[in-house]
């Protein structure tokens, strides 16, 4: 009975985060521990493994508008997802309240991080939207792609959190690539880390699929129907609403 409230509360929640446009990995954590009781380790597995669902469907939507560097996103995802790999193990050796903390404080950088990747974006040419990456593609630059997975990877399993927009900052202002591409590339590069990171935490015992299972249902039903309603809003408050929601993740899972 519990697993049919939660997939309706996710409904819910997911309706908001499509409205706005915001991944929603720090509220799935927060309403998993603090309203519904799980231990945060379970809710960190189960919020990662979420993501590959929902970074799935964003993926290929992106991919048949072009907007992906493919041989890019798939080098960094799969740095990111050996990350992932490693750091949900981390994840175990550390307390339930310490990692909560920790989590909170992430989450709370992440929004940070949406806001100043908005600044970023607003001050490019609008060229540079449209175009694709000419940055030369030499050792430093895979060097540089690694780096990037491993510690977004690294950050996604143990915190449990999407990373995207640190994913994307690394993209732009360390490959070179304009908004389009990085946001499009994001999702390409999500799906192995939430996915390794993801099986790390059911091999440690910490991911319930059924559990798993019910907020997927429940948040991509919601977000579907929520992204609709997306045109509706000013653009001004949506990205309000997309800096905000991390931190208001953040701010219940301090409760």
């Amino acid at each position: 009975m519990q697993l049919v409230d939660i997939a309706l509360v996710m409904v819910l929640l997911g309706l908001l985060l499509g409205f706005v446009g915001a991944g929603g990995s720090g509220f799935i954590i927060s309403i998993l521990t603090v309203v519904f009781g799980y231990p945060i380790h379970t809710a960190l597995g189960t919020a990662l493994a979420a993501m590959f669902f929902s970074s799935l469907s964003g993926s290929v939507s992106h991919y048949r508008e072009g907007n992906m560097v493919l041989k890019t996103g798939a080098v960094v995802g799969l740095a990111g997802a050996a990350g992932a790999w490693v750091s949900s193990g981390w994840s175990s050796l550390i307390p339930e309240d310490k990692l909560g903390f920790m989590t909170s404080g992430m989450l709370f950088a992440s929004g940070l991080a949406l806001w100043f990747r908005m600044l970023y974006v607003s001050r490019r040419s609008k060229a540079s939207g449209n175009s694709m990456p000419s940055v030369v593609h030499d050792f430093r630059y895979w060097l540089q792609a690694l780096l990037i997975g491993l510690i977004t990877g690294a950050l996604s399993g143990l915190f449990g959190i999407g990373s995207t927009p640190f994913i994307q900052l690394g993209l732009m202002l360390i490959l070179g690539m304009s908004m389009r591409f990085a946001a499009g590339t994001t999702m390409l590069v999500i799906m192995p880390i939430a996915l390794a990171g993801g099986a790390g935490y059911f091999s440690i015992g910490y991911l319930d699929v059924q559990l798993l299972v019910a907020v997927v249902i429940g948040t991509m039903s919601g977000s579907y129907v929520g992204a609709k309603f997306t045109k509706r809003v000013p653009v001004v408050l949506l990205k309000t609403c997309m800096v905000l929601t991390p931190m208001i993740g953040a701010a219940i899972l301090l409760l």
